[in-house]
């Protein structure tokens, strides 16, 4: 069978204090992306988000899961889709997008045949994927990388200059709630998203890539008073609880791909935790 899921359920602020790292990681934790040939997939009941990775050798077709108790997975849903592999392309329903490394596929609820395809199997293309659950249809759109709206945020003094390309989010492209994008650290910055900050009003699942197998993220979560950290590798990804703050501090630099839903659309709606405040 080529697709693969598991679901993980929604935990409280106060349950984790207690939790050892191997029980904080199989909660959060999403370490088993970009498998060759095959669909993965993690349902969370944050938001009921989906997060999972598709790497087809040849064809692969997007079906329901059995959690969705729906006849096609997109019959309530919305997709955002990033390449980070080789170039390949989906095919909604009958139309052809090619996707090179980098680029954004936003595929919106009631497209039925989803199916997925690498131009190489010796170099397939690697498609992170993330879903939310959708209350009407917008149209299907690519998103380059040069089609983003780019951020620059932070500084070399504190080790935090980065790049913000939002790709799938208001302004770029109209969705339901689902919002994804890509944050890529400078050379010599190791911290991400800091100060760091929480919404309430949103999840969001941090996906980390192009990191050398020998280095290592440092994945903070918790609430700000309250934290805890994952040691995350290339291609692992953290789910984050609307409660919980989520940045890391990396051995070297490094991007990610974050992706967020919930009931505010306003990327900007969020509650810093000062630095010298995080305990």
């Amino acid at each position: 069978m080529s697709t693969t899921y598991e679901t993980r359920y929604a935990s409280s602020p106060e349950a984790i204090k207690q939790y050892s790292t191997t029980l904080l990681r199989s909660e959060f934790l999403i370490d088993n992306l970009m498998q060759e040939g095959k669909i993965n997939l993690t349902y969370t009941h944050y938001d009921r988000y989906i997060a999972g990775s598709v790497v087809p050798l040849n064809t692969l077709k997007l079906e329901a899961i059995d959690p969705l108790k729906s006849s096609y997975f997109l019959e309530r849903r919305e997709l955002g889709v990033i390449n980070v592999g080789e170039s390949g392309s989906i095919e909604v329903d009958g139309t052809l997008y090619a996707l090179e490394h980098r680029d954004a596929l936003y595929i919106g609820m009631g497209n039925k045949e989803i199916v997925f395809k690498s131009d190489n199997a010796d170099k397939p293309a690697k498609f992170y994927l993330n879903s939310a659950p959708a209350h009407t249809n917008y149209p299907t759109r690519k998103v380059s990388l040069t089609e983003a709206n780019k951020l620059e945020l932070g500084s070399m003094v504190t080790a935090n200059h980065r790049t913000v390309s939002q790709m799938i989010i208001g302004g770029v492209v109209t969705t339901c709630q689902l919002q994804m994008g890509m944050t890529t650290l400078k050379t010599g910055s190791v911290w991400n998203t800091m100060p760091a900050h929480v919404h309430d009003r949103r999840m969001e699942i941090y996906f980390y890539l192009d990191m050398p197998e020998e280095q290592a993220v440092c994945h903070f979560m918790g609430q700000p008073t309250e934290t805890r950290h994952i040691w995350v590798h290339n291609h692992q990804a953290v789910i984050s609880p609307p409660w919980s703050i989520h940045c890391g501090s990396g051995t070297s630099n490094y991007t990610f791909i974050w992706g967020m839903a919930g009931e505010n659309l306003d990327y900007n709606d969020m509650d810093v935790a000062k630095i010298t405040e995080l305990r």
